[in-house]
C-alpha cells in the first residue's frame, strides 16, 4: 500500500509527494524542494525461523533425493548444461584435494616419532591432514584460475557482447549505499564520481541513488545531509535523483538497512545495486550490469569483481597488488568450481529486488552467547538462500568499472577481519539448513575455515615445538638417546612441497599475465616480477601476524571474551605508535616467551620457527612502516606493485579524486574528532 510519509520521515521544508519514478529532476530549485526519500510504496520481506544444526540435519537426512519444490524450482525441470558441468568440476577438486592429502599424509605418518611421544604425534596427524586438504584446494583453485585465464571457460556468465545492447527504457534500478559513521568527504566523492560515469550513459533517469545512514552521532549526520544536499543540488540538471535516510531505529547492521530500503520502496524497482561506502561503479558497468539481469531471468544475484585501488600505504598498495595479480586466478578458478552456485560479497553486486524480498528475510540464530543473533556475515546467507529459491548466483570477472578501496594498514585490516570472523564462524551454524546446494554449504565452511585454519596452524606449530622440546637437547628424552640429530628428510621434504603449494599460486598469476601480453598494464615484465617478490616477502612477514589475530579472534567469538581494538585515525597518514602497541603488544609478548621456548628446546626449532615468531616480535615496527603513505609513494615511484589502475587511471577514479580534493578545508581538519565520534 503506497501512502506519503510523516514529517518525521520527510523532513521539514519538503514535498510530501515526489516527481514521477521515470522523471529525474530537471532543476536546482526543484532539487530544493524534493523529498528526501520517495513515496512509500510498502512491501514485506518475511524471515523464516533457522532450522539449526541438530534438527538440520535431522530433517536434512530424512529428505527425498529432491529438495522440497517450494525452494528448488530449479531442480524440477532439465539440468542445465552449467549444473552438469559445475557437477563433475566439484568431482574433479575432490579427487585433486585427495590425490594430494592421501600421499602427503602417509609421508607424515611415516616421519612421526609414534614410539616415543604418540600422543603428541597423534595430535599433529590430526591437525596437519585438515590444513593440508585446506592449502591443496586453494592450489587447484589457483591451478584452474591459470587454465581459465588462458583459455576462457563457455559455462560461465560473460559480459562480452552487451556493449552495443540497447538498455531496456522500462527496467527501474535503485543504487543504495548503506552508511554508518563513514569519511563524509571520500563517500560523497565516490558516490558523485559514480553519478557523474552514469549520467554520461544517457540512462541516469532509471537509476535512484539512496543514501542510507545509520549514523546516531548528531554531529555527523548534519556532515552527511549537508553533503548529501550539495549532491543533490550539484546532480540536478543530469544525473540520477538522490535520496538520503537516517534509520530511526537502526538495527541487523547492514542486512538491516538493505532490509529496511526493500520493505519501504523495494516494490518500486526491478533490481537494486548494492555498494559499500568506499565503492566507485562507472555508469557503463551499472548499465552492463542490468543488461546482464535483462538477459538472465534465472539469475538473482550477479556479482562484479571490486578492484581494489586508491590508497596510498605499501600495506595496501602490497594488498591492491595481490588482488589484481594472484586474486584474480583465485576468483576464476572458484568460479571454475562454481558457476550459477557463486559467492556474493555484498557490495558492487545488482540484485532481482523481488525474490530477493521473498526469500532473504534474516531471522536471529536462536539461543544465547556469542554464537547466536543477528546474522552478520549476511553476503553468503542471502546468495544461499536466493539459490534455495531457484535463482542463480553469478560472478562476471569481465566486466570493467567495478572498485573499491582495502584497509591501509595492518590493524586496519584486522579490525575488518574481527567483524568477518565473528560473522563467517555464526554462518557455520546453518551448514545443515535445508534446501540449500552443496555449493553453498561448501561457501559456509569455506568462509569459517577462513578463520579457524589460523588456531589450527598455531597448534600444530605449537605441537611441533612442544615435541621439539620432548626430544630435543634438554629435553625430557634426551638422556635416553631418542632424540633425532636433526629433522628428518621426509618431513623437510613435506614442508617445502607445502611451501612450494602456497608460493605456486604467485608464479602462476604472474605467468598469466605474461603470456596474455599484460605485464605493460603492471610496469613491464621486470617490475611485475620484483612486484610479486615484494609482496610475497611481505605476506610472508604478515602471515604469523594474521594467525596470532585471527586465533585471538575465534577464541574470543566461541568463548564470549570480549576483546576492544582501538580504532586508528582514518587518514592514510594518521596511524599513531600507540594504536599499533594497544592491538600487538600482547601478541609481542607472547611471541618472545615462544622463541625462548624454542631457544631451550632444540638448535633446529629455533632455526625453523624463526620466521614465524620473529615477524611477531617485531609486529608494531613492521605495521608502523607498511602503513606509512611516504614509504607506499616511494615504492610507486619507482615502478613497484603497480596495477593497471595506477598506469592508465579510469575516468571514474579520476573524477572521484578530483571531487576529493575540493573537501573543504574545515572537513579535514575535523576529520579526527568526527571519526573519534
Amino acid at each position: 500500500m503506497e501512502r506519503n510519509h510523516s514529517p518525521a520521515e520527510v523532513g521539514a521544508g519538503t514535498y510530501l509527494s515526489s516527481p514521477p519514478a521515470t522523471t529525474p529532476a530537471t532543476s536546482p530549485v526543484t532539487a530544493l524542494f524534493a523529498p528526501d526519500v520517495p513515496p512509500l510504496l510498502r512491501g514485506s520481506m518475511p524471515a523464516s525461523p533457522w532450522f539449526g544444526i541438530r534438527e538440520g540435519w535431522r530433517r536434512l537426512l530424512r529428505m527425498p533425493h529432491r529438495p522440497v519444490p517450494q525452494w528448488s524450482q530449479w531442480r524440477q525441470g532439465p539440468v542445465r548444461a552449467w549444473q552438469a558441468a559445475a557437477q563433475r568440476r566439484r568431482w574433479a577438486l575432490l579427487a585433486l584435494m585427495i590425490a594430494t592429502v592421501l600421499p602427503c599424509a602417509y609421508v607424515m605418518t611415516e616421519a612421526l616419532d609414534w614410539t616415543n611421544v604418540p600422543i603428541l604425534a597423534a595430535l599433529q596427524m590430526v591437525l596437519f591432514v585438515p590444513l593440508m586438504a585446506w592449502v591443496s584446494a586453494g592450489f587447484w583453485s589457483a591451478a584452474m584460475g591459470f587454465v581459465v585465464h588462458l583459455f576462457g571457460d563457455r559455462h560461465v556468465l560473460s559480459a562480452r557482447g552487451i556493449e552495443n545492447q540497447a538498455l531496456n527504457p522500462d527496467t527501474r534500478c535503485a543504487i543504495i549505499m548503506p552508511i554508518c559513521k563513514e569519511h563524509v568527504p571520500t563517500v560523497i566523492a565516490g558516490l558523485r564520481a559514480t553519478c557523474d560515469s552514469l549520467a554520461a550513459t544517457g540512462h541516469a533517469g532509471q537509476f535512484d541513488v539512496f543514501l542510507l545512514s545509520d549514523t546516531r552521532d548528531p554531529v555527523l549526520q548534519a556532515e552527511e545531509r549537508s553533503a548529501w544536499q550539495r549532491l543533490r543540488e550539484e546532480l540536478a540538471s543530469q544525473g540520477p535523483r538522490v535520496f538520503y535516510r537516517v534509520r530511526q531505529r537502526p538495527g541487523k547492521r547492514k542486512a538491516g538497512n538493505v532490509a529496511d530500503f526493500c520493505r519501504r520502496w523495494g516494490r518500486r524497482y526491478d533490481y537494486m545495486v548494492v555498494l559499500d561506502a568506499d565503492s566507485i561503479m562507472s555508469g557503463d558497468c551499472l548499465t552492463g550490469m542490468v543488461k546482464l539481469m535483462d538477459n538472465n531471468p534465472r539469475a538473482g544475484i550477479i556479482q562484479t569483481v571490486p578492484r581494489p585501488c586508491g590508497q596510498p600505504t605499501l600495506h595496501a598498495r602490497a594488498q591492491q597488488f595481490a588482488a589484481r595479480v594472484t586474486g584474480s586466478l583465485f576468483t576464476a578458478g572458484m568460479q571454475y568450481w562454481q558457476l550459477g552456485d557463486s559467492h556474493y560479497w555484498g557490495h558492487n553486486a545488482i540484485i532481482r529486488i523481488q525474490p530477493f524480498m521473498a526469500h532473504c528475510g534474516l531471522a536471529k540464530l536462536p539461543g544465547e552467547g556469542r554464537l547466536s543473533g543477528d546474522v552478520m556475515s549476511h553476503d553468503f546467507v542471502e546468495a544461499a538462500l536466493i539459490r534455495r529459491a531457484g535463482y542463480e548466483v553469478w560472478v562476471v570477472p569481465d566486466l570493467p568499472g567495478s572498485y573499491e578501496q582495502l584497509p591501509h594498514n595492518l590493524l586496519a585490516e584486522l579490525q575488518r577481519d574481527q567483524r568477518w570472523c565473528h560473522g563467517n564462524l555464526l554462518n557455520a551454524r546453518l551448514i545443515a539448513e535445508p534446501g540449500l546446494t552443496g555449493a553453498h554449504r561448501g561457501m559456509l565452511v569455506t568462509g569459517a575455515m577462513a578463520y579457524a585454519s589460523a588456531p589450527l596452524w598455531l597448534c600444530y606449530l605449537l605441537v611441533g615445538t612442544l615435541t621439539w622440546g620432548v626430544l630435543g637437547p634438554g629435553g625430557l628424552l634426551d638422556d635416553t638417546g631418542a632424540a633425532a640429530a636433526s629433522t628428518p628428510i621426509p618431513l623437510q621434504t613435506l614442508w617445502l612441497f607445502t611451501g612450494a603449494l602456497l608460493l605456486l599460486p604467485r608464479a602462476l598469476a604472474v605467468l598469466a599475465i605474461v603470456l596474455r601480453r599484460e605485464q605493460a598494464q603492471f610496469g613491464g615484465t621486470l617490475k611485475l616480477i620484483g612486484s610479486a617478490c615484494l609482496e610475497a616477502l611481505l605476506s610472508i612477514v604478515q602471515a604469523p601476524i594474521r594467525m596470532f589475530a585471527h586465533t585471538s579472534f575465534v577464541f574470543a567469538s566461541l568463548t564470549g571474551l570480549k576483546l576492544e581494538w582501538q580504532s586508528p585515525p582514518r587518514e592514510a597518514h594518521g596511524l599513531r605508535w600507540q594504536d599499533v602497541a594497544d592491538g600487538f603488544a600482547g601478541h609481542s609478548l607472547l611471541a618472545t616467551q615462544w622463541g625462548l621456548f624454542a631457544l631451550l628446546s632444540h638448535p633446529m626449532a629455533v632455526l625453523c620457527l624463526a620466521p614465524v615468531y620473529g615477524p611477531l616480535i617485531l609486529a608494531i615496527p613492521f605495521t608502523l612502516m607498511t602503513g606509512n603513505v611516504e614509504l607506499g609513494k616511494r615504492v610507486n615511484k619507482r615502478g613497484f606493485l603497480l596495477t593497471p589502475e595506477d598506469t592508465v587511471s579510469p575516468t571514474v577514479l579520476r573524477e572521484a579524486r578530483r571531487h576529493a580534493a575540493r573537501i573543504p578545508r574545515v572537513t579535514r581538519r575535523n576529520e579526527r574528532a568526527l571519526a573519534a565520534a
